[in-house]
């Protein structure tokens, strides 16, 4: 059974290790733990992975943000892979920094890569996980934080979150939504009191 995880971010040096690339650094984490190689392709880069007897086909879009629709529906069409059969991973300002929650469907929140990927598909019923960047910001001002490189002290303690992410993608695909739902709503080791 093969997966599209499809994580969302922008291409090109000027956008690596921005809060809007959290969707590539996850699909990065998974890539290597699972032994995968990137290459270039259509609308992006790709990598196929083995995870047990499930394959992942994870893709960093290369059509930046508000484009990603395009190369999202070109995968699932060109592999034939079925819509809940697919995961995309992006940031949400509406999250606290290392929350993370996996729907199944709804809006785009205001997010422009997963507002372009329900227009371009026709439905918003297409499952997603959303990873919390923060909204440490000036009136005014998000896009710069959004496009903005982590803090210090976020870069160091990003790496358990992606991990986590790359956990509930995993299970995602291993034994279904509703398990990586679970996964992804429980708290990270140091938020618990």
């Amino acid at each position: 059974m093969k997966y599209l995880i499809c994580g969302l971010g922008n291409i090109g040096a000027e956008y690596a290790n921005t809060r809007h690339n959290i969707g590539f650094d996850v699909a990065d984490v998974i890539c290597h733990q699972l032994g995968g190689q990137w290459r270039a392709d259509s609308f992006g880069d790709v990598a196929e992975v083995r995870c047990k007897n499930r394959i992942l086909l994870l893709l960093k879009p290369n059509t930046y943000m508000n484009l990603s629709g395009r190369a999202f529906r070109y995968w699932l069409q060109k592999e034939k892979i079925p819509l809940e059969n697919s995961l995309v991973i992006c940031d949400d300002l509406n999250l606290p920094f290392g929350q993370m929650r996996l729907r199944i469907k709804g809006s785009s929140g205001g997010h422009n890569g997963l507002g372009n990927i329900q227009e371009t598909l026709g439905t918003d019923a297409y499952p997603r996980l959303r990873l919390g960047i923060g909204n440490n910001f000036p009136k005014g001002r998000q896009v710069d934080y959004v496009l903005g490189k982590w803090t210090p002290e976020e870069a160091e303690k990003l790496p358990p979150v992606l991990e986590r992410a790359a956990e509930v993608v995993k299970t995602f695909a291993l034994a279904g939504a509703q398990h990586a739902i679970q996964l992804a709503a429980r708290p990270m080791p140091e938020e618990k009191s």
